[in-house]
């Protein structure tokens, strides 16, 4: 990975640093870029809280082999993580890879280790292009992310998902703020509950809401159909002093848990973080940046070099605190469990 993450460093010049330390602090208010929006508050407070989270250690058991699968939306997964939706090299990366070369890669690792990867969204439009021919390419095995945009182009949007095969999909309802779009004539909105339960139900694929934060609206999404969530806050680049999604999400959790899948993203850096996140309250997880510098770094072998360090590093943290599977993950795992 130190290699891969040199690489990744060079080619993402101007746009990442790729530091040591992915917190947020240099690149704040680097939008586009890998930075967090503004003061960079929200992109911090993902970091500050996930780093606030600390585990019992427990060695008195008989846990060798932790089972780190997962079934979630009825796939099973190796692992209980996704790479999230990042899409945007020319703009956010620097464009030493195309689009196409970029989401193929991170798509084709995941699935190598028995994960799925997520495809994003935006302007210009090769970004959802590429995701969703890479989608089809790998026969339907991929979870295209569309933005809420105004119906015309969202419709048209979701009937390109079905179309690539694809039998899950979801909408970063969190890009609801992007007044960049709506600029060059692209407007996005937040969408009421009515609106959602009418998506939904126009759409035949599985269909998840990111950017969830408060319990009011988790169970507003169990309401319209919805299912699954996505508790983020847009990597912190949509509203500046959000709070950190290691913060809300046990009360997030604990208001729908059972109704629907509970995922969650946000300052994601390793296995550790990733058995963290479960114990608050996730079914499973997603990892933005870290798996787009591994991409940009080392193209497909990139991505399956680092899925092999983050299922290291999640094998030994649930051996360390006596977890036999990841579905005995609990708030128990957690010092003074976090509320």
């Amino acid at each position: 990975m130190q290699e891969i993450r040199k690489i990744a460093r060079d080619k993402m010049k101007g746009y990442c640093r790729v530091c040591p330390e992915c917190n947020g602090k240099v690149c704040m208010g680097e939008v586009p870029g890998m930075g967090g929006l503004g003061t960079g508050a929200s992109f911090r407070a993902n970091m500050k809280s996930l780093a606030s989270v600390r585990l019992n250690m427990r060695l008195m058991h008989n846990v060798k082999e932790p089972d780190t699968r997962t079934n979630i939306f009825g796939l099973t997964l190796t692992l209980p993580f996704l790479a999230a939706p990042i899409g945007g090299v020319s703009f956010n990366m620097g464009g030493a890879l195309s689009e196409e070369e970029y989401i193929t890669s991170k798509l084709q690792g995941c699935l190598e280790r028995g994960i799925w990867g997520c495809t994003g969204d935006g302007v210009p439009d090769i970004i959802h292009e590429a995701g969703l021919a890479a989608i089809k390419d790998l026969k339907g095995r991929g979870i295209p992310f569309i933005k809420p945009w105004e119906d015309e182009e969202l419709y048209a949007k979701l009937e390109k998902a079905a179309q690539s095969g694809a039998t899950i999909a979801g909408m970063d309802i969190d890009a609801a703020g992007l007044v960049t779009l709506k600029k060059m004539g692209r407007p996005v909105s937040p969408k009421s509950p009515a609106k959602l339960r009418e998506i939904i139900k126009r759409t035949p694929m599985k269909f998840i809401l990111k950017g969830i934060m408060t319990p009011d609206e988790a169970q507003m999404a169990v309401d319209v159909g919805a299912d699954g969530i996505v508790v983020s806050n847009h990597g912190g680049r949509v509203l500046d002093h959000a709070p950190g999604v290691a913060e809300v999400l046990p009360k997030v959790a604990a208001a729908v848990k059972g109704s629907i899948v509970v995922l969650a993203d946000g300052g994601v850096r390793s296995g550790v973080d990733v058995l963290k996140l479960l114990a608050l309250g996730a079914d499973a997880v997603m990892i933005g940046r870290p798996f787009s510098v591994a991409t940009m770094g080392g193209l497909k072998d990139g991505v399956v070099t680092f899925i092999d360090q983050i299922h290291d590093e999640l094998l030994s943290a649930m051996v360390l605190t006596g977890c036999p599977s990841v579905g005995a993950v609990n708030p128990s795992l957690l010092y003074e469990q976090q509320l």
